[in-house]
């Protein structure tokens, strides 16, 4: 089972680039089948309104429940005081499995931090190469997963992706994911000092080409296990401790669960 653990779905409103235009999945699709890639971790898009981009995951994740999970994108700043709201919306009648922040919409915070923390939500975090945050993050809350893409730094920074490898190597609940990684050096680099299970496999598709980013994780040559933990198994250990119910507080529906696309046909293609 490979599971891609890093995939953009969905509108966003921004119309700056691609990244907060549009995500569709239609050639993501095709070129993950054509990879054996059978399930995706979905991320909104960037969006002014989370809440609503988290809406329009939800329902592309219902319409193939046994081929996609969501994690829920939240702002920092802007939805500061409504943080634990919008996850346990998420989690309860979504049924997602994680939180996505990045840097670029704000630093991250202690609320998400303790929302992750009561609902033992991993949490990928895009650093933008500000790696020393790492640090704080695993001493604070050693009971949360945090996942930081790219190995550190979409920009190809070297010097932050080689930062990043001690922090895998000193914590147990730091983690990194393949997506963009594009020194092959520093990926071997940290499965031989941090060990392949703190490595998952990701593709930040759909605008990259998640066959191109599997092929780096098998050009590692793992041992069979230790691929398989790479390429799906660490991913699953690390939802499997997730919280319908959140600790220390009661969670009490007041909607019915979101069972199906409600009618949609496919908007997200």
């Amino acid at each position: 089972m490979i599971i891609d653990c890093h995939c953009h779905a969905g509108k966003g409103d921004g119309l700056t680039g691609p990244w907060d235009t549009r995500a569709s999945l239609k050639k993501y699709l095709r070129r993950a089948a054509q990879a054996g890639i059978k399930q995706t971790v979905l991320l909104a898009a960037f969006h002014s309104d989370y809440e609503a981009a988290n809406r329009e995951v939800a329902r592309i994740v219902a319409s193939r429940p046994h081929r996609f999970y969501g994690f829920a994108m939240v702002h920092s700043l802007r939805d500061r005081g409504r943080i634990y709201t919008l996850v346990k919306l998420a989690v309860e009648r979504y049924g997602f499995v994680g939180i996505k922040v990045h840097r670029h919409d704000g630093r991250i915070t202690r609320e998400i931090c303790e929302t992750a923390q009561a609902f033992a939500l991993p949490v990928l975090y895009d650093v933008m190469g500000e790696i020393s945050v790492c640090e704080l993050l695993a001493r604070e809350y050693p009971n949360v997963a945090f996942i930081i893409p790219h190995l550190g730094s979409f920009a190809d920074d070297w010097r932050a992706q080689l930062a990043l490898i001690d922090h895998l190597a000193r914590y147990p609940n730091i983690y990194t994911d393949t997506s963009g990684a594009r020194r092959f050096d520093l990926l071997e680099e940290a499965v031989r000092r941090a060990g392949a299970e703190k490595i998952l496999f990701g593709s930040d598709g759909p605008w990259l080409h998640p066959g191109l980013e599997l092929a780096k994780v098998r050009a590692l040559s793992l041992p069979l296990p230790k691929e398989q933990w790479v390429l799906g198994g660490n991913f699953l250990r690390l939802i499997a401790r997730v919280r319908a119910e959140p600790r220390g507080a009661p969670l009490v529906s007041t909607h019915p669960p979101l069972l199906q696309a409600e009618g949609l046909s496919d908007p997200w293609l």
